[in-house]
């Protein structure tokens, strides 16, 4: 087969929408830099492109001749079938070229090594990279591999009676809270996985508290301790669950002052520059820390841990924070999910299990020894918010565990759980939907209170700033989810349709009184990040100021900025279920469209469903579309 034919045969494939131009332009890379290059290695660049686009950072070859729709999430349904029926005939090539084959034609090229160098390729078992993304992978293991060793020994007696008496009022067994903790004394590196309610802020806050009276014990110095997230919403949501969990807790004053309560984005904690991948810490500039926290780590992608990673001190503590089940990163690498495998099993070796059946004072059963990151990895269970007979933890549970036929059950018992409700739709204009949208009352409201807010502007000046606040809150006690960002069931179809049902006569894109908008690019003069919600609204001079909750400070504070000092926004009435993680609302209706793509998966409906806290609205446009997300997993 000739290069061109392979390149004719790739055009065929973006015509299908399998691949994207930029895989077809990375293949003409391939074939600039080695004009004799084979057609083993011009597919391989394609698809090496194709799988970082959809989040993956390497080509599995062995999992590719095994099965390569399934690899390559080329849809194989009746749905997404080719219309000319080609769909098994274009996958035949790697079903017939064997591992070795690839093994041997991949080694044979001088853009592919093994190991360190400039070729844009690296070969890693049967695993091919980007060279860049390897890099990345080869920081991330050593790094973390470098704080996996334990550091101690022992604890102070002091120490263990601090543990007795900040988890005396726990009855939950095995404590993993109390778990957690222990297990987080004894390296530099720990994992913190649980769903929504678990305690995982709590756990954190009691965990600090034993750091710091830990460091005095030993006679250090004052400890700096840093908080981040991914984005400024999470960063903002960590901050007021930490001062939320420190109103509960007795210590010390002395400790109490020492655990910071507001969180930086990643971004601004290792100093992003304009214009560059590189930010202004790194190895050879590392950031003065002695711990490091890092909440909804799940959001991470492999580049930003690995940068993050590269930038602290080799004395330095980690802890990542986060739902191992959530949905990953939109950019490439799924690290939690990864670092988490087996976490449920709680697969801890003798020396782990004696550490923590001595100091936490569980019985921990023996189930075999995990990975070496699962020695340092707890994973909480117990939900404090979803109960037995909450519908959304139920639901929650049997998606996670993708069992269809249990998350159907608990969709149709209306009895049981009055929280939940399922409305399987006609069109995108479907009435049944307009209502819910505008509901001011009832089981499951929607955006009436927050229309209903926006009315009672006040008449004195001095109560606008009240008014700014309830406007806020009001509208973030609900949110359309959505799979996708376009089509009519997309955030840009949705957005339209809910503007003109809520504010009838409204020219889409303009700005108005009650708009509620999304930054979606970061603007840190303003203070404003990606993921960043406000309202458009008439001030007391009548004029159009957009309101935003202010980061700087909390109890109502807001600050009204006007719009054409704001940076990329969106409106926000829907939005994709990616940008709601770090949030929850007390009613989320979750729109799933017509056809399942490859990005439907079990994860996105976990993740949409636990953004709820008090009712959930599954909104379906095709029968059976749920269930096949619950059967389609990323891991």
């Amino acid at each position: 087969m000739s290069q061109q034919t392979v390149l004719d045969r790739i055009e065929h494939w973006i015509s299908l929408g399998w691949l994207s131009r930029l895989d077809r332009a990375f293949a003409g890379f391939l074939i600039d830099q080695d004009p004799a290059a084979g057609d083993s290695l011009i597919w391989a660049g394609a698809l090496v492109s194709h799988q970082l686009g959809r989040g993956e950072v390497y080509l599995d070859l062995e999992k590719l001749c095994a099965n390569p729709g399934a690899t390559l999430a080329i849809p194989g349904d009746e749905v997404w079938r080719a219309e000319d029926g080609t769909t098994e005939q274009e996958l035949a090539l790697f079903k017939t070229h064997t591992l070795a084959d690839w093994l041997q034609d991949l080694a044979q090229s001088s853009l592919v090594a093994t190991a360190e160098g400039s070729t844009p390729l690296v070969l890693w078992g049967s695993r091919l990279y980007l060279r860049r993304y390897w890099q990345y992978q080869q920081i991330l293991d050593s790094e973390i591999g470098l704080r996996l060793q334990p550091v101690r020994e022992q604890l102070p007696a002091a120490l263990h009676a601090s543990l007795s008496e900040l988890f005396s009022h726990n009855t939950e067994q095995p404590d993993w809270q109390k778990i957690a903790c222990v297990l987080a004394l004894r390296a530099r590196f720990t994992i913190i996985t649980g769903g929504p309610g678990t305690g995982k802020t709590t756990t954190l806050t009691k965990l600090l508290c034993l750091l710091i009276q830990l460091a005095a014990d030993d006679h250090q110095r004052k400890l700096t301790i840093l908080l981040a997230a991914p984005t400024g919403k999470a960063a903002a949501r960590v901050s007021e669950s930490i001062g939320n969990a420190l109103e509960h807790l007795t210590m010390p004053d002395p400790i109490r002052r020492q655990i910071p309560q507001k969180a930086a984005t990643l971004h601004r904690l290792l100093g992003s520059r304009p214009d560059s991948r590189r930010f202004q810490h790194h190895r050879h500039n590392p950031l003065l820390a002695d711990i490091v926290i890092v909440d909804e780590a799940s959001m991470i992608d492999l580049e930003m841990m690995a940068s993050l990673l590269d930038a602290l001190p080799a004395t330095a503590q980690l802890i990542l924070l986060g739902d191992k089940d959530q949905l990953a990163s939109v950019e490439a690498g799924a690290v939690m999910g990864d670092l988490c495998r087996g976490a449920e099993q709680a697969a801890y070796d003798p020396a782990t299990l004696h550490w923590l059946n001595h100091y936490a004072g569980s019985a921990l059963p023996v189930t075999g020894a995990g990975s070496a990151i699962n020695q340092q990895t707890v994973m909480l269970r117990h939900s404090h918010r979803f109960g037995a007979h909450s519908g959304i933890g139920q639901l929650a549970r049997a998606v996670n565990s993708g069992d269809a036929g249990r998350a159907q059950a608990i969709l149709a018992d209306h009895t049981n759980y009055p929280d939940l409700h399922h409305i399987l739709l006609s069109d995108a204009a479907d009435a049944r939907f307009k209502q819910l949208i505008g509901a001011e009352a009832g089981n499951a409201p929607g955006y009436g209170p927050y229309q209903r807010s926006i009315r009672q502007r006040p008449q004195d000046p001095d109560a606008y700033q009240q008014w700014g606040w309830e406007v806020l809150q009001a509208f973030e006690h609900f949110r359309v989810l959505c799979a996708l960002r376009r089509g009519p069931w997309g955030v840009e179809g949705l957005n339209q349709r809910i503007e003109q049902w809520l504010f009838p006569g409204i020219k889409s894109g303009l700005w108005y009184p009650g708009r509620p908008v999304m930054i979606s690019r970061n603007d840190y003069n303003l203070g404003l990040m990606n993921g960043d919600i406000g309202i458009a609204l008439a001030d007391a001079e009548n004029k159009l100021r957009v309101v935003f909750p202010d980061s700087e400070n909390s109890g109502g504070k807001i600050r009204w900025v006007s719009p054409m000092r704001l940076p990329d926004v969106e409106t926000a009435f829907a939005m994709t279920v990616h940008k709601s993680q770090g949030s929850e609302f007390q009613h989320v209706a979750l729109v799933l469209p017509e056809t399942r793509g490859p990005g439907l998966t079990r994860e996105l409906v976990y993740t949409g469903i636990t953004r709820a806290k008090a009712q959930f609205t599954l909104l379906e446009s095709r029968p059976d579309v749920f269930n096949q997300a619950i059967r389609s997993s990323i891991r």
